[in-house]
């Protein structure tokens, strides 16, 4: 059985040390990401509260006249997931806000969570 570990210092700490090895692989029909990491051989699941999402600085105008709710970013984030998964990445995350970003390097959009739960486990 897998120990189950509920904080974000555990990704924090993973992310710090091999940030290469974690990769963004699916999102859960419960609201989760799942992040795996192939170095530690962990799994980190992130339960979303809300999913914003940010068009590439060249496209501003545009964001600024249609504002993004949160249906919508998360309707891009798993559409991104699905069809890149490989090419999004964790950028920068906040374990005391609560807050994960990640970066799409196919469509340049990046995504801000608002994360609920936090949970790695083990293998």
């Amino acid at each position: 059985m897998a120990q189950v570990i509920r904080s974000g210092a555990f990704l924090q700490q993973c992310w710090s040390v091999h940030p290469l090895c974690v990769t963004i692989k699916r999102m859960t029909d419960e609201r989760a990401v799942v992040l795996s990491c192939s170095s530690c051989k962990s799994a980190h699941y992130l339960t979303v509260a809300t999913v914003s999402s940010k068009e590439p600085s060249a496209s501003r105008r545009a964001e600024e006249d249609a504002p993004q709710d949160e249906q919508h970013g998360e309707a891009l984030l798993k559409t991104c997931i699905s069809t890149h998964h490989t090419s999004l990445s964790l950028r920068e995350m906040d374990v005391f806000q609560d807050l994960v970003r990640l970066r799409c390097a196919d469509c340049r959009r990046q995504y801000e969570l608002m994360v609920s739960a936090f949970e790695t486990r083990h293998k």
